[in-house]
């Protein structure tokens, strides 16, 4: 039996590498033990501001066996979304995440692929695909499988590679071969918490998403607050600071993911071509784009957020 575990871990490891995925680790589906005391705690202290949706299926995040019934592995996967360029200096900045096509759809399309491939070459395998859209602790089993280790800024790190990758995982019906969990390397290291431009990692390791830019310009659908005005560093949708400080994004590489390649005026606009933006003009560079989710009014209440400040 175990040599059979032994090819089929191969046999995935391998098809993952062929689909374009940074790499792949593979953890024991079971409860969340460390995450659930983690979890309970940042939500009682109201860490999730509007995100009203991280409180809930509380145990549906802890524990995988609950969304996939039978469920045995779970297959973590990074997929690699660093530029090659970067946006002019005298810009509005956009995270760059958010630079091409919406990575729902390019990872949602992979992993079909990865699914089909599993059913083929192993058999009758059940199982789901997610990319971060439902409630599944990505870095939690990103980490667990040995991918990384979750940094002060609480995103997952590679030594090889830092931070600037998705995550994905299938959870399927699967007996393979385990992976171990690497040791923290972040040290005494605290750039991310002294960058912070609102002081959002309130504790290593804790970040107050209600504090975050990224949450002031992607997910509050009210006014940002006046505590915010000086501090957003040019941020019209998202925010990267963390990650650029982080000195293991040193090693970070350009990837090789033509969808997310950007359009040109991503690159290309001044801060001037920002604020005259339309709709329609809205609507042709971010056809696709992560950037449709703040829609051109949330963009436009960014930047003119960005342009009262003191």
């Amino acid at each position: 039996m175990n040599t059979k575990k032994a090819e089929y871990t191969r046999l995935i490891k391998a098809e993952a590498k062929r689909i374009g995925f940074m790499s792949c680790g593979i953890s024991q589906a079971g409860f969340l033990e460390e995450e659930a005391p983690r979890l309970e705690n940042w939500l009682k202290k109201n860490m999730n501001g509007e995100m009203r949706y991280m409180e809930n299926h509380f145990d549906k995040r802890l524990d995988p066996r609950l969304l996939v019934p039978g469920a045995k592995s779970v297959v973590s996967l990074l997929l690699n979304y660093f530029p090659e360029e970067q946006q002019r200096e005298d810009s509005f900045k956009i995270s760059k995440y958010a630079y091409g096509t919406d990575y729902h759809f390019v990872i949602k399309d992979k992993l079909k692929e990865f699914l089909e491939y599993i059913r083929e070459n192993i058999g009758e395998v059940d199982g789901r695909a997610f990319v971060d859209s439902a409630p599944v602790l990505d870095k939690a089993w990103a980490a667990k499988s040995g991918l990384g280790w979750v940094g002060k800024h609480s995103n997952l790190l590679t030594k090889q590679v830092g931070s600037f990758y998705f995550i994905a995982e299938l959870i399927i019906d699967l007996d393979l071969e385990y992976d171990t969990p690497v040791t923290d390397h972040c040290g005494s290291c605290t750039a991310c918490i002294d960058a912070c431009p609102t002081q959002a990692i309130v504790d290593p390791y804790i970040v107050d998403g209600s504090k975050c830019i990224s949450y002031y310009t992607i997910e509050l659908k009210n006014e940002i607050p006046d505590y915010a005005q000086d501090k957003m560093d040019d941020w019209m949708f998202g925010c990267d600071v963390c990650q650029d400080v982080c000195p293991w994004n040193r090693f970070s590489k350009p990837h090789s993911e033509p969808l997310f390649n950007p359009k040109p005026q991503i690159l290309e606009n001044s801060k001037k071509e920002w604020r005259e933006l339309t709709q329609e003009l809205f609507s042709e560079i971010f056809r696709k784009s992560p950037v449709k989710r703040t829609k051109y009014s949330g963009l436009v209440r960014n930047i003119e957020f960005l342009d009262n400040k003191q």
